[in-house]
């Protein structure tokens, strides 16, 4: 099959390479999904996960890549709750070869049902955004109706869908980012939009949640914003930064089927979009994992054309 592999840690992007590769193991309770399409993280080609496996063994050459929407091609041993042929989407594991290929080898409980109204496309964008914004906003932020939410980085995949998110579960939203981006913040549900590079953040008063995706200055500003009680949740980086009478916590993405099921049913009901900012073939996977090339939303590798 094909996929795009990294053979080098220090090479970054310029290192991807597309080339033919062994077909993926299914080991027990796995699924062997055939990739419809796909979408990475512009950072993980220096995440630990992605050059060992849960030993921390070398297992270069590494494919990258963590989200997948496609069918279901082959079950693994005592693999249950899913059956050759279903249409699923979901987020791999991160010490595991990855999805920028043609099949892949998921646990199953990783993967949820993929609606047929649902693209792959769509699908693709939506896992590891969407699980991030739901777990960030909801499980560690502990945001409820009424509160005020400030989220950082409101245009981007993991920003827009909690923007949505915070708006469907009641909360009133203050946005930031750029100035290019407060259309698409507004449009999306947000109530207030700051730019973060003309205008003054602290000027937007207490707040119950912070939710921040970018981490540095940002975050150490935001820290101040923080009302008594209230949190502030980061995926940037583990930090020292603290809240005055408050929480702070930073996590990880986990896989989640259950909210990936929730996720799935509010785009169906119209009440979520996921953001998809460009859609590559496989064969330009390497190009559209260049650093520098921002767009707004998540950038997708179609893998199968329908």
């Amino acid at each position: 099959m094909k996929a795009i592999r990294a053979h080098d840690r220090k090479a970054g992007a310029d290192g991807l390479v597309l080339e033919d590769v062994p077909y993926p193991h299914a080991s027990e309770n796995d699924v062997i999904v055939k990739v419809h399409a796909a979408s990475f993280t512009r950072g993980e080609l220096d995440w630990p996960g992605t050059w060992t496996d849960r030993a921390g063994r070398d297992r270069a050459p590494t494919i990258p890549g963590h989200e997948v929407s496609g069918v279901v091609a082959e079950l693994g041993l005592g693999t249950t709750g899913l059956t050759v042929g279903q249409r699923v989407f979901g987020l791999t594991d991160w010490t595991r070869d990855g999805t920028l290929a043609e099949y892949v080898a998921v646990e199953a409980r990783n993967l949820a049902p993929l609606p047929a109204t649902i693209d792959h496309v769509q699908g693709a964008a939506l896992p590891m955004a969407g699980l991030t914004a739901w777990q960030g906003l909801f499980d560690h932020g502990r945001l409820a109706a009424g509160q005020t939410v400030l989220i950082h980085g409101a245009a981007g995949a993991v920003g827009s869908l909690a923007v949505q998110l915070a708006r469907y579960a009641g909360a009133r939203v203050i946005a930031t980012g750029r100035a290019a981006d407060r259309d698409t913040a507004l449009e999306l549900g947000a109530d207030v939009f700051v730019d973060l590079q003309g205008e003054r953040l602290e000027d937007v008063g207490p707040v119950d949640v912070v939710l921040d995706v970018i981490g540095g200055e940002v975050l150490e500003r935001s820290a101040a914003l923080v009302r008594p009680g209230g949190t502030l949740v980061t995926i940037a980086a583990p930090t020292k930064v603290r809240t005055e009478d408050g929480r702070t916590v930073f996590f990880i993405v986990e896989p989640e089927r259950a909210r990936l099921v929730d996720l799935a049913r509010l785009v169906q009901e119209g009440r979520l979009r996921p953001l998809v900012g460009a859609v590559h073939p496989l064969r330009e996977a390497a190009t559209a994992f260049a650093a520098g090339r921002r767009t707004p939303g998540k950038t997708i590798i179609k893998v199968v054309d329908e």
